[in-house]
């Protein structure tokens, strides 16, 4: 049974845990738009597993799907990955912050004995 996220963020990142979704973005921000089988290119997958993979990146916002005819053509869309990028940013200040407190208690106790 699949696994289906509510959130947005949580539909990013699930997204964002695969290696060759990540590598399909990639290939989306370097080359702008590319057909179903120009991202299936590199890998040595069948066609419904890209199909797949693609879906999921849509359900996600990370692509959007262009059709003209019979030839799907898929774009970067990069909203949800801003999103992704500042609850990283703000968690990491956070423990970053954290940490540095840590070490300033950990000094503080060493000075002390």
């Amino acid at each position: 049974m699949a696994i289906q996220y509510q959130e947005p963020l949580d539909r990013t990142f699930h997204a964002l845990g695969d290696g060759t979704r990540r590598a399909m973005l990639s290939m989306l921000a370097a080359n702008g738009g590319l057909s179903a089988n120009e991202l299936r290119a590199p890998f040595k997958v069948a066609q419904p597993t890209i199909s797949k993979h693609l879906k999921v990146l849509e359900r996600a916002g990370l692509v959007k799907r262009d059709v003209r005819g019979r030839t799907h053509q898929f774009h970067l869309v990069l909203g949800p990955m801003d999103e992704a990028v500042d609850w990283l940013t703000r968690h990491r200040m956070f423990w970053e912050g954290t940490l540095d407190s840590l070490e300033r208690f950990v000094g503080d106790q060493e000075g002390e004995t």
